[in-house]
């Protein structure tokens, strides 16, 4: 029995080795091809990936719940939502700010499994080069036009979806190449300490009196003798 083992390892050793030696080999047969990216591709390149491909993020607003666990999964804090009130309707809550920094995103997926109604997915989006890498933070919520959450319905089972990747190249289109991008997430401001009240001045103590000198003090008790 061990000897038997021991040869099929041998085996299954030889023909993985094979394997991949024989794709390797077949390539010194075949003639070099350069492809002329972008502009002489056969097809855009986004539409030859898989379709698990994970590129940039791209949220749809219509089904967005608010429940902010794609913040609280994302382990490098490249998201900011903000939930507030409705004025109109306190009851209502409504989404001021909806930013992702794609250029800080390292596309783990962790924001979108958690997710209730695949509101936010990847995309087979990443062309976004820019001159600025401010331009790379999508800004889904506008402040002073927030969007109300949405209320999911009981027994519901599907979501309607844009077609991925349209609301990001639009996105992307939108900012300018030469200049930074308007919605930079600026370093959270540090709260301003109060002024100190300055101590009051200590009074100085009294100097205190000269000592007497050696000879006068010597000179003391033989007067008082005398």
């Amino acid at each position: 029995m061990p000897e038997t083992e021991y040869f099929q390892n041998v085996k299954d050793t030889v023909q993985s080795f094979w394997h991949g030696l024989s794709i390797t080999l077949s390539y010194l047969l075949r003639r070099p091809i350069t492809t002329q990216y972008p502009d002489r591709t056969p097809l855009p390149v986004r539409e030859t990936l898989p379709p698990r491909y994970r590129g940039f993020l791209e949220v749809d607003v219509a089904i967005c719940t608010g429940c902010q666990a794609c913040e609280r999964a994302c382990p490098i804090s490249c998201m900011q939502l903000t939930l507030e009130k409705d004025p109109a309707n306190p009851k209502q809550r409504v989404v001021s700010q909806f930013d992702i920094d794609e250029a800080k995103c390292m596309f783990c997926g962790l924001c979108v499994e958690p997710c209730p109604t695949g509101s936010i997915q990847h995309t087979r989006e990443f062309e976004g080069s820019q001159r600025s890498v401010r331009n790379l933070t999508l800004r889904w919520a506008d402040p002073e036009k927030p969007f109300p959450v949405y209320k999911v319905p009981k027994g519901a089972e599907y979501f309607p979806r844009a077609p991925l990747g349209s609301l990001v190249r639009a996105k992307l289109a939108e900012r300018p190449w030469h200049a930074p991008g308007p919605e930079f997430l600026p370093p959270a401001a540090e709260p301003a300490t109060p002024p100190q009240k300055a101590a009051p001045a200590k009074k100085a103590a009294p100097a205190p009196a000269p000592a007497a000198p050696v000879a006068a003090q010597a000179a003391a008790p033989a007067a008082e003798k005398a």
